[in-house]
C-alpha cells in the first residue's frame, strides 16, 4: 500500500431528525389529542486510533464522509430513529487540524483513542410536546438543527523512540535491516528512501524499541529541494536521534561538508516548524568503519575535531554489524531511562490529582 501522511478531507455530522405534527383520530376517541413524536438525534463522526493501520491512503480518493441523518417524528407518539453514527479509523500518531481556523482539534496518540469531530444534529420536538391546559391541540413542531459540517486535514507523524537522521545513501536503510526485521530497499547503486521504514529492535525478550528510517535531506530541502522537509516532522515524537555519517562517501564528498549540510537543514526546519526537535538528544554514528584502511584510520579523529562533536559517538559498520551491538544497547538504556523517568512524572502528577485536601493547621 502506498504511504500516504497527509490527507484533507469533509466530514458531515447528521442532521436531527424533524418533529412530527399529528392528532389521533380514533372510532369512539373524540378527545385523543395531539401525538406528534419527536425526531431522533443525527448521528456524529468520530476517529479511531487503529495500531493495525500505518498509512492515511484509504482516504486519499474517497473525500467525504457523512453520518446518518436521524428520522422524522411519527405519530402515535413514535419518536423517529437516531442517525448511526460514523467511525473512521486511522493511523497511530495522527494529529487532526480544522482546515478552515488550523485549530488542532486532536492527537490520536494511543491505539483505541477515540475523538468526536463532527457533533450529530438534536431532534426536532413534536406537536405533543406543546400541549398545555390552555393549548389543547398544539400545532407548533420544531425542526431538527443541522450536524456540523467540517474540513480536517490529518497529518500522521509516526511513533518511533529512534529516528535516523543522514545524507542519502550514508547507510540509514542499512542500519535498519541490520539491527531489526524491517526490511527497507538497499542497494549497491545510489538512491535514498523515499517513504519511512520502522523497525523493532528487540535485543532480548521484553526489551525493545522501535527506529524510524525516514528519507534522506539534502542540502537546500528546507527551501524545497528534493524531498524537503516532507518527512523531517516525524522525527517530531522520536526520544533519540541518530545522525549517520558516511566516512566514505561514493561520490568522494567531504563528509564533514555533509554533516554540517544536514545539521543547518536540520535547525532551519526546527526554528521554523518544530521547535522541539532542536533539543532532542543526538548521538552521532560513523558509518563504514570497516573500509577504512591504515592509511585512513585518522579520518574518524581529524572529523570529529572538525565538526567539534561534544555528545556521544558510535564507530559502526551497518553492512557488517560491527559495532551495531553496543550502539542497540546503549540506545535500549537510554530509551528505557526516558520511559522509567516519564512513568515516575505521571505516577507524581497522579498522586497529586488524588491526594485529599488538608487544611492548614492553626499554630496559634
Amino acid at each position: 500500500m502506498k504511504f500516504v501522511d497527509e490527507v484533507s478531507i469533509k466530514i458531515a455530522a447528521g442532521d436531527g431528525g424533524n418533529g412530527c405534527c399529528s392528532f389521533r383520530r380514533e372510532k369512539y376517541i373524540p378527545k385523543g389529542g395531539p401525538d406528534g413524536g419527536d425526531g431522533g438525534d443525527g448521528g456524529s463522526v468520530y476517529l479511531l486510533a487503529d495500531a493495525e493501520l500505518n498509512t492515511l491512503a484509504d482516504y486519499r480518493y474517497e473525500r467525504f464522509y457523512a453520518a446518518e441523518r436521524g428520522e422524522n417524528g411519527r405519530g402515535g407518539n413514535c419518536t423517529g430513529a437516531k442517525g448511526a453514527d460514523r467511525v473512521l479509523k486511522v493511523p497511530v500518531g495522527t494529529i487532526v487540524v480544522d482546515a478552515n481556523t488550523d485549530e488542532v482539534i486532536g492527537d490520536m496518540s494511543e491505539p483505541g483513542q477515540k475523538l468526536l469531530v463532527a457533533k450529530g444534529g438534536w431532534h426536532g420536538l413534536g406537536n405533543t410536546r406543546f400541549k398545555s391546559s390552555v393549548n389543547r391541540a398544539p400545532r407548533q413542531t420544531t425542526p431538527g438543527s443541522a450536524g456540523e459540517r467540517r474540513e480536517l486535514k490529518m497529518e500522521l507523524k509516526v511513533l518511533a523512540d529512534v529516528g535516523l537522521l543522514g545524507l542519502p545513501n550514508a547507510g540509514k536503510s542499512t542500519f535498519i535491516r541490520q539491527v531489526s526485521a524491517a526490511k527497507p530497499k538497499v542497494a549497491d547503486y545510489p538512491f535514498t528512501t523515499l517513504i519511512p521504514n520502522l523497525g523493532v529492535v528487540r535485543p532480548e525478550a521484553h526489551r525493545s524499541f522501535v527506529i524510524a528510517d525516514i528519507p534522506g535531506v539534502i542540502e537546500g530541502a528546507s527551501d524545497g529541494a528534493g524531498l524537503g522537509v516532507k518527512f523531517l516532522k516525524h522525527l517530531a515524537r522520536t526520544e533519540l536521534l541518530l545522525h549517520i555519517v558516511d566516512l566514505l562517501p561514493f561520490d568522494e564528498s567531504d563528509p564533514v561538508e555533509n554533516f554540517q549540510a544536514i545539521e543547518s537543514e536540520v535547525a532551519k526546519f526546527a526554528e521554523s516548524s518544530e521547535p522541539e526537535l532542536a533539543d532532542k538528544p543526538r548521538w552521532l554514528i560513523l558509518n563504514k568503519i570497516d573500509l577504512l584502511t591504515e592509511e585512513q584510520s585518522s579520518k574518524v579523529s581529524e572529523f570529529l575535531k572538525a565538526v567539534n562533536w561534544q555528545g556521544p559517538v558510535f564507530e559502526i559498520s551497518a553492512l557488517s554489524g560491527e559495532g551495531t551491538d553496543a550502539l542497540v544497547w546503549a540506545i535500549l538504556e537510554h530509551v528505557e531511562a526516558k520511559r522509567g523517568k516519564s512513568e515516575a512524572l505521571d505516577q507524581v502528577d497522579n498522586e497529586e490529582e488524588l491526594q485529599p485536601y488538608a487544611p492548614e493547621k492553626d499554630i496559634n
